[in-house]
């Protein structure tokens, strides 16, 4: 059964196919592109297809430019694999005009909340922004620079009416790395433009990084740090002016929050943040040191768990993208002083690996192990071939208020086949690790007790 549609305009004139997909509804139109919601029949999902309007001369200098950045678009197909980022899925140079296939996501984009009536709560501002850090550092590290970090670009996962993901969209003016080609300059959305990209200077991921912190800066303020009437007044003011203090704007800005956005919208590349990766962290930092109000049905935040993962030796060798895969699908339990993880005798398929807290494991009422942060418990009984071996041959307790991260097979099932090949590398470390301790405590039991 079909989805049902959209906020979108039904057209009578709207095309019935576009190449093997069927049309659906018009999502947005402008001077040079048209979008469409159109049905995948062979995947058996929707799907957003964005067609470049032709021009009536196909030598203009407008529809050149316009195939540039189709082209630019193109050469992504099924190479950007980020649960922030939107799949490119097909591209197609028809006669009716070159279209693009895209992942269909049904949310707005971030300028819905760029209101000054309509602004989010700030930890969730923060939140937005460690996502798009994280993924556009993946896009960084393909060798591309998006050049057009904007709220239009970003769009919102909505769940009900709450904001709880983004994906970043439209690549048409990326630039690659090293390409042989002549790159197109000074393209972009001048409001959100650092000085180095308006002077056609070399650009580094400091570029994408200061129109971000123009869009935190927006969603913050409710309005974007620089604002002219003519292109050339505001040009003068990104180069030159300072932008008003968000504090001035909107109650509950930290000083640390103010100085954050303020430094990656330094004028100098020198003065921003050095990377994507020294980016998230100082939002991260942020949320941990509570330098962000917290609204009221806010509980743990993505970013946290995130940064919590990646400072556990179990997943040492899991890339972001699998992260991101653990914190969404992962089953987060905190657990009081006392509680049974697992009692002797009982039978399961659950593993849990500690994220915070301590536990201890009993034997016949002895201890064996007190267990910390980034230890792995129940990985046998998950692991076990039969049911007889699915039965816990000890007691595990929590001796330290926990927070656990669990999986059944089920939930293990719905991982991509890299993260789950991450796991069984993780287990095969983790079993080696006990089977030489325990080899040692057989060979040395003075020295192990």
């Amino acid at each position: 059964m079909n989805a049902p549609l959209p906020a979108a305009t039904l057209h009578p004139a709207l095309p019935p196919q576009i190449g093997k997909y069927r049309v659906r509804a018009q999502l947005g139109a402008g001077a040079t592109s048209e979008v469409f919601l159109a049905r995948d029949e062979f995947r058996g999902l929707d799907v957003a297809i964005k067609r470049v309007r032709r021009g009536a001369d196909a030598d203009t200098h407008g529809d050149h430019f316009q195939q540039r950045f189709f082209a630019a678009e193109a050469a992504l197909v099924g190479r950007l694999q980020h649960p922030n980022v939107v799949q490119i899925l097909d591209a197609v140079d028809d006669a009716d005009g070159a279209y693009l296939v895209m992942e269909y996501v049904p949310g707005p984009t971030l300028r819905r909340y760029c209101r000054a009536d309509a602004l989010l709560p700030l930890d969730q501002i923060v939140e937005i922004g460690f996502k798009c850090a994280m993924a556009l550092g993946y896009v960084y590290r393909q060798g591309l620079i998006h050049r057009d970090v904007k709220p239009a670009n970003i769009l919102a996962v909505l769940d009900a009416d709450q904001v709880v993901d983004v994906k970043i969209t439209d690549f048409g003016s990326v630039f690659a790395i090293g390409a042989d080609r002549t790159q197109v300059h000074r393209v972009g959305s001048l409001a959100y433009m650092p000085p180095e990209q308006l002077e056609g200077d070399p650009l580094d991921c400091r570029a994408d990084l200061y129109a971000l912190s123009a869009v935190l800066y927006h969603l913050i303020g409710g309005r974007p740090p620089f604002d002219a009437q003519q292109q050339a007044a505001l040009m003068h003011q990104i180069c030159h002016a300072e932008p008003p203090p968000l504090a001035g704007l909107r109650e509950g800005v930290t000083p640390a929050l103010e100085a954050f956005v303020r430094q990656g919208l330094a004028k100098r590349r020198e003065d921003r943040h050095a990377d994507w990766d020294a980016f998230a962290q100082g939002l991260s930092t942020l949320v941990a040191n509570r330098e962000v109000p917290r609204g009221p049905l806010r509980a743990v935040l993505d970013s946290e768990r995130f940064s919590l993962l990646r400072s556990l030796e179990f997943f040492k060798g899991f890339g972001d993208v699998e992260l991101w895969e653990v914190v969404h699908r992962a089953r987060w339990r905190r657990l009081p002083f006392g509680h049974a993880i697992y009692r002797k005798g009982q039978e399961g398929d659950s593993f849990h690996i500690l994220a915070q807290g301590e536990i201890e494991v009993y034997r016949d009422g002895q201890r064996v192990a007190t267990l910390g942060p980034g230890t792995s418990v129940g990985e046998m009984a998950y692991l076990a071939p039969s049911p007889a071996l699915r039965v816990h041959a000890a007691d595990v307790l929590v001796s330290q208020p926990a927070t656990t991260i669990s999986f059944t097979p089920r939930a293990m099932e719905g991982l991509g086949p890299t993260t789950r090949h991450l796991f069984d590398a993780a287990f095969i470390h983790v079993l080696v690790r006990r089977l030489h301790a325990a080899h040692e405590q057989l060979a040395h039991p003075r020295r192990i007790l």
